[in-house]
């Protein structure tokens, strides 16, 4: 029986703002996790998005992490440097009549509840700046194994229908970019929010497609807010203090429910994080999407 690959996790923010207590829970899951496997732990920007994108967010963010002690194991990947691979994968779904051109607007589609009817499958437009691109996807449930969320399982031809792999404004879509980027820095083990669960099978379509094997996921909870939001930039949730890291760190092993005992409240950065990947056990989370903020975490 050949050996296990060696373990290789990634966080991966985008450049939208800076850090908060939310992202702050996310990296250190995935850092501890990868810590503790003896594995690699990399930082990737996706800044696909270029219009949301702030400037200097990108460093801004990788500067907080290592004052929070985390620091990428190789080089950072930006996906902007990535767009030639996007565009040629595309190009040779589109050859292979696996991909097709799409002008529907959003007007089009209101009346069918999130499902794409496949108005264009058949239509074989040409390309045209204002096309966007979808994937053929099949009538069948595609079934997500995680370490500690149930089985997640969804036909994507009835849920969701063909979905889009390039927007109409030339922007390539997160699930091509994150399975290509993945299998490009050799990703065997994805730690991330529970908010990226149900879009899990469109990637496990794509890894199928390219005839790749899938990583193993940890969808953790999240952390949400009173008025049931997850943290986030958009709703201006506080950014990190760096000058705070030692007591934020204690709080993220907390709301990650790992119990760091009372005498590492006073502990330094390397301290907490060497008590922290000793001691990760992600089974004691609740197998659950969402778990309330509590206020001793600000």
């Amino acid at each position: 029986m050949p050996p296990a690959a060696p373990y290789v996790g990634r966080f991966a923010p985008t450049p939208s703002g800076q850090l908060h207590f939310g992202s702050l829970v996310a990296a250190l899951a995935s850092y501890l996790d990868a810590r503790q496997h003896h594995g690699h732990w990399l930082i990737r920007v996706e800044n696909l998005d270029q219009p949301r994108s702030i400037p200097g967010a990108s460093q801004q963010i990788i500067d907080t992490l290592a004052c929070y002690g985390m620091h990428s194991d190789g080089a950072i990947l930006y996906q902007q440097d990535r767009l030639a691979r996007y565009q040629a994968q595309l190009e040779l779904w589109l050859d292979e009549g696996k991909a097709y051109y799409c002008d529907c607007s959003r007007r089009d589609l209101a009346e069918f509840d999130g499902v794409y009817p496949g108005t264009c499958r058949k239509r074989q437009l040409p390309p045209a700046p204002d096309h966007a691109v979808r994937l053929l996807v099949p009538d069948r449930q595609i079934t997500t194994l995680d370490r500690l969320q149930p089985p997640f399982s969804q036909n994507l031809a009835s849920s969701l229908g063909d979905f889009i792999i390039r927007r109409r404004d030339g922007i390539y879509a997160y699930q091509l970019a994150v399975v290509l980027d993945d299998i490009a820095q050799g990703i065997t083990d994805v730690v991330r929010g529970a908010d990226l669960l149900d879009s899990t099978p469109r990637q496990q379509w794509i890894y199928q497609l390219l005839d790749q094997p899938p990583p193993r996921y940890l969808h953790i909870p999240l952390l949400l807010r009173a008025d049931g939001e997850k943290l986030s930039k958009r709703l201006g949730s506080t950014p990190l203090d760096p000058g705070q890291a030692p007591a934020q760190l204690f709080r993220a092993l907390q709301a990650l429910a790992q119990n760091p005992p009372a005498k590492l409240r006073s502990a330094s950065v390397e301290e907490l994080l060497n008590w922290a990947v000793a001691n990760w056990q992600p089974q004691r989370l609740s197998a659950t999407q969402s778990l309330p903020y509590d206020a001793r975490f600000d």
